[in-house]
Formats: C-alpha cells, sequence, structure tokens
C-alpha cells in the first residue's frame, strides 16, 4: 500500500467547508476524493490535518491518502490539478512512509487572520478580509493578545458545537503585524477548537473598538462560560502552515 501526501491551496469562499457532509454537499474533501476515485478506479478517502470552516482559506492544507497503485506523484499532482475546479490547487503529491498520518502526526498549526481597517471597502479583497471601518487601537489589541498565549481551557472561546474530550490547547504565539491598511493577526498553537480562532479574533476587534476590557480576558478564560460576542467572518480567515513531528 502506497500512502501519499498533497499539499493544498484553497479559496473557501463557496464551499461547506473541509469535511465531507454528504454525496450532495460542496466540500473540499469531497471535491478532491471525487477526482482521486476517478483515478483510483475505486472510491479513495483522503485525511485532512485540520478542518477548515464554511467560507474559511488555506495556503496550506495537508492530506494523505492511501493507494494499492503505485503511481507517480506528477501524475496524481497532473490528474487533480487538471480535473478539480480553479478555487482548489494541488501545490505537491509527495510519497510518504505508511505511518505518516496527516492528523495525528501534525504537533502545530498557523492560522492568519486579514482585517482590512479602513473607512472604504477594499474592492479586490471585500471576500478575502473583514471589514472594519472605526480605526482600531492596534496597542490595545497587542497587549490583549497576550493574555491568549499559553496553555488555556478555551471554551469561553469556542463553539457549543466543539465536541473534543478536552478543551485545553496552547496557544505559542499571537502577533498583531499592520501593514497598508490591514491588520494581520498571526496565530500559533498545538490545536484550535470549533470557532476558536474567530472567536479569540472577534474579542481582539471589540477591544480596539474600545467594547471590551483587555483585563476581562483572563476572568472568562477562568469561567469558562461561552459569551455572545462577536465572531470574526469566516472569510478573513486562511490556514496558513502545519508541523509536523
Amino acid at each position: 500500500m502506497n500512502n501519499y501526501k498533497l499539499v493544498i491551496q484553497y479559496d473557501g469562499g463557496r464551499y461547506k467547508g473541509w469535511q465531507r457532509l454528504g454525496n450532495g454537499e460542496l466540500t473540499i474533501q469531497g471535491k478532491i476524493e471525487s477526482v482521486l476515485s476517478e483515478l483510483e478506479g475505486k472510491p479513495v478517502e483522503i485525511i485532512g490535518a485540520g478542518r477548515t470552516d464554511a467560507g474559511v482559506h488555506a495556503l496550506e492544507q495537508i492530506a494523505t491518502f492511501k493507494s494499492q497503485k503505485d503511481v507517480k506523484e506528477s501524475e496524481i499532482k497532473k490528474h487533480l490539478n487538471r480535473y478539480l475546479p480553479q478555487d482548489i490547487s494541488i501545490v505537491d503529491v509527495i510519497k510518504v512512509h505508511d505511518r505518516f498520518h496527516a492528523r495525528y502526526n501534525a504537533v502545530n498549526k498557523t492560522y492568519v487572520y486579514k482585517i482590512w481597517n479602513e473607512e472604504y471597502t477594499h474592492p479586490f479583497m471585500r471576500k478575502y478580509s473583514m471589514h472594519v471601518k472605526e480605526k482600531l487601537d492596534v496597542q490595545k489589541m497587542k497587549e490583549a493578545a497576550t493574555h491568549f498565549v499559553g496553555e488555556h481551557d478555551f471554551t469561553a472561546f469556542s463553539n457549543a458545537k466543539s465536541k473534543k474530550k478536552s478543551m485545553v490547547r496552547t496557544i505559542h504565539s499571537l502577533e498583531l503585524i499592520h501593514n497598508d491598511g490591514f491588520l494581520e493577526v498571526r496565530i500559533r498553537g498545538n490545536g484550535f477548537l470549533y470557532n476558536m480562532v474567530r472567536k479569540i479574533v472577534g474579542t481582539l476587534i471589540e477591544v480596539g473598538q474600545g467594547k471590551v476590557n483587555a483585563g476581562s480576558i483572563p476572568k472568562a478564560l477562568q469561567a469558562k462560560e461561552r459569551s455572545p460576542g462577536l465572531m470574526a467572518e469566516a472569510q478573513g480567515l486562511y490556514l496558513k502552515t502545519i508541523e509536523f513531528e
């Protein structure tokens, strides 16, 4: 049995997320499996390193699949890019060790969130960033970001759909970079709960708007109670990189 790793980029705007939901659902996993199954001659299942939500993009998603056929990586890549829609690209195909697993071997992930912080809209990035008209206090947001770094129970910053046994995650870094009207939030951690990044970014935006005090974040983490605060829009979020053992 041959084990292949796929390096994937996609515009998630018209999809219902990564995870296959059913035969009629428009998902990234479903699209790739459909094209791979044609090449294999039978149903193929791919396993992604993470599950992005509806509307979320990926600069580097990793997935693996197994095949009884010994097909050249270049042939798989050529076939996928020929038949996949143009909003999904296979950047690379690599034959890997039998025991390599896209999900279980992933140790860290980095997400980037793009905020367009000007009064006017950005015609070319309106589908790929969140527009916040009010000028944000970036310094206050940076101070608030420090409260998320480290190991915490992130129940307060997750969606009720999160089904994980443990809500504890470790955030290694959370940076804010301001450049030409864009504010980028870069967050790296060992794992993320459902909607966790978007809720953290939403909280940072409210801190920047003066609606939330940065000092309330440690209390919220300790209370472990979900609040109805702002959740940043899906189109501004990108899965940037995945690190493996």
